[in-house]
């Protein structure tokens, strides 16, 4: 199935997950990385569109679609579009947008705008939040990148999406390090979380509790101690030995999560370095400050 004079096969993206959890961020971000984008497709449709964009003249090599439960109301549904999908034998990977239930709550009382089976059914929001999971739940389980947007800002969730789909370096493997204050709960989506509670705390330093590991004088406080040198020596020679291992293996994308307490000075210093340190191994890693802007 490749495009007329292109010699590649296209590329198709289906987008979902639950209402309220990022998926119209995600599709903006993926426009802006090159991907032709269509939102709320009927189910139905989805082999009509596939048609489309292998007709040679279209030029389409980098499709996402979104599917979620505007067009997809029970699970036989969901079960269809994967059989239509798998009928056309297309290449296709699935991206799930997900969150809490109380996120999900949080901000559709934020933005006063209605879950869509609210809208269509009558369902209170915590009941169409659940009805949504299980209608969506086959969509989860094939899904090859799952995205917990929980505790993201909007641009935290857009940088996690284009780091999936926009640079994977020399390897192949998308990779991304992530600070984290152990307070505010270790990311979801994390492979390899390292604690560095252990390590000089420089909230305890008057001149820096108010700084970040972003200032270049908390990153000397922390890295000043034999402990943090001989702590990020070891990792690092953990990560060259066992990068290689999941890119062998296959692993499309791996998160390295850091924490300390609160997420500011610590976890940020060594997510610097450790960023630092993979890209000297040919990697192209995103590196994301998940709580350095928290105020509680």
């Amino acid at each position: 199935m490749r495009r007329k004079g292109a010699g590649q096969r296209m590329k198709l993206l289906v987008v979902t997950g639950l209402s309220g959890a990022g998926k119209s961020m995600a599709v903006n971000a993926l426009e802006d990385i090159g991907f032709f984008c269509i939102d709320n497709i009927p189910a139905g449709l989805m082999p009509r569109l596939i048609d489309f964009a292998l007709q040679g003249e279209n030029q389409l090599n980098r499709v996402a679609v979104v599917l979620d439960v505007r067009g997809l109301r029970t699970v036989q549904d969901v079960d269809n579009a994967l059989a239509a999908l798998d009928e056309k034998k297309v290449d296709y990977e699935i991206l799930f947008l997900d969150a809490s239930d109380d996120a999900i709550r949080r901000r559709y009382k934020e933005t006063r705008r209605q879950h869509p089976l609210t809208i269509s059914e009558g369902l209170p929001v915590q009941e169409a939040i659940a009805r949504e999971r299980q209608v969506l739940d086959p969509l989860r389980e094939r899904a090859k990148y799952i995205i917990d947007t929980s505790m993201l800002s909007t641009a935290q969730n857009r940088e996690r999406v284009c780091s999936l789909f926009l640079n994977k370096g020399q390897t192949g493997m998308s990779l991304m390090v992530v600070s984290f204050g152990f307070k505010y709960g270790i990311p979801q989506e994390a492979d390899l979380v390292f604690d560095v509670r252990c390590l000089p705390n420089p909230f305890y330093v008057p001149e820096l509790k108010n700084l970040t590991g972003l200032d270049q004088a908390v990153v000397d406080y922390v890295m000043k101690a034999p402990e943090s040198q001989e702590f990020l020596r070891r990792i690092e020679n953990f990560l060259e030995y066992a990068l290689p291992l999941y890119v062998k293996e296959g692993k499309s994308q791996l998160m390295i999560a850091v924490g300390c307490t609160g997420g500011k000075h610590r976890s940020i210093t060594f997510a610097r370095k450790i960023g630092e340190y993979c890209q000297k191994l040919g990697y192209a890693p995103s590196v994301q400050h998940r709580d350095a802007k928290r105020t509680m």
